[in-house]
């Protein structure tokens, strides 16, 4: 069996689920899929996020738009919304969102393709248009030495940068912006309180702009300009080099990171559908605090197990003893085997407390 079939089966796995572990849990919003799941974070060594409503808020606004000379802002701005429309990514609603309030006409847009990390193209008004990110243009050899200056330049505040073109001629660009969540570097630093010494950013945006929000955070691993394929390849190099990984995510272009990692994570009220059902755990509140509390409570989980592992073996080993020395009794009998598992109830029963 290959490592990745053992690794799938080894994900679907059927074990005995701890319902009270997955009550509390549930409590404090947080659904885990399974007991394995549970089982398996508390050996986490390495969490690595997506940015882009994951770290950040996803709900990007448009700063600017820049259009290059002989074009307008508003012609830049309505082509890029048209051909947007189709795309469920978080820029794509800004830009549309965008454009609605200013009142725009979006241009009908055909034969839209959303090319997933890049961008989308279709055709507008008979002439093929494409609206992304550099690699897209880099890609389809429209990048010129203008356009990267923008990047460098939008980059270094902390912006993503999207393209838009008609034909073979770049219109400009629209500079969007996505701030960092509240909480996300108090979680950051909980979570590296809480033992895990490897916390890494996995986003598709430029190495400038994740670099500009990673310093926001703390984060000192970051790794950028990454297709979903991509974070595939980087989560599978994360087990190699440090162990068990958790793979939090919220968009589609997450899904298969995270069925990749030993356990995956999904902003639950934002999370694109192929996502939710590829995650091991949801959060269904969209709080990263809810994170170290999912650690601790399946480490809190584990230890319980063998608490409860070892108050069983001894009961059953003393019982045995005082039958081979003659002792036992009926009674020390129904305290070995009835006894022994209202003990481990009331145990399991404090991880309610968990919080």
């Amino acid at each position: 069996m290959s490592d990745q079939a053992e690794h799938e089966a080894q994900r679907r796995g059927e074990q005995k689920e701890p319902e009270a572990d997955f009550e509390a849990a549930a409590r404090q919003g947080v659904l885990i899929k399974g007991g394995a799941h549970l089982e398996r974070t508390a050996g986490v060594r390495c969490l690595a996020f997506d940015k882009t409503g994951t770290l950040t808020r996803g709900r990007p606004e448009v700063v600017e738009i820049r259009p290059l000379p002989g074009h307008t802002a508003d012609d830049t701005l309505a082509l890029a919304a048209a051909l947007e429309a189709r795309s469920a990514h978080p820029i794509a609603h800004a830009i549309v969102g965008h454009a609605d309030a200013r009142g725009l006409e979006r241009p009908r847009a055909e034969r839209v393709t959303v090319r997933p990390g890049r961008g989308a193209e279709g055709v507008v008004g008979g002439e093929p248009a494409l609206v992304g990110n550099a690699r897209l243009f880099e890609e389809r050899g429209l990048m010129t030495e203008t356009l990267r200056d923008l990047v460098a330049d939008e980059a270094a505040r902390g912006r993503t940068v999207v393209f838009v073109a008609r034909g073979a001629i770049a219109l400009g660009a629209i500079a969007v912006a996505d701030r960092p969540r509240a909480a996300a570097a108090a979680t950051i630093d909980l979570l590296r309180r809480q033992g895990i010494a490897h916390v890494v950013m996995l986003t598709g945006d430029t190495a400038a702009t994740a670099a500009t929000i990673a310093r926001e955070l703390g984060i000192d691993d970051v790794r950028s300009d990454l297709l979903p394929e991509d974070k595939v390849a980087a989560v599978e190099d994360l087990r190699r080099r440090y162990g068990t990984v958790v793979m939090v995510g919220d968009g589609i272009n997450d899904a298969p990171a995270l069925a990749t990692a030993d356990v995956g994570m999904v902003m639950g009220a934002i999370g694109a559908d192929a996502a939710l059902e590829t995650a091991d755990i949801a959060l269904m509140s969209d709080e990263l605090q809810k994170i170290p509390y999912a650690i601790r409570l399946s480490r809190a989980t584990l230890r319980n197990i063998r608490a409860n592992v070892a108050i069983s073996v001894l009961l059953k080993a003393g019982f045995l003893a005082a039958g081979i020395a003659g002792w036992a009794t009926l009674w020390m009998a129904v305290v070995a085997d009835t006894g022994a598992s209202l003990i481990v109830v009331a145990n399991g029963l404090r991880l309610l407390r968990t919080k």
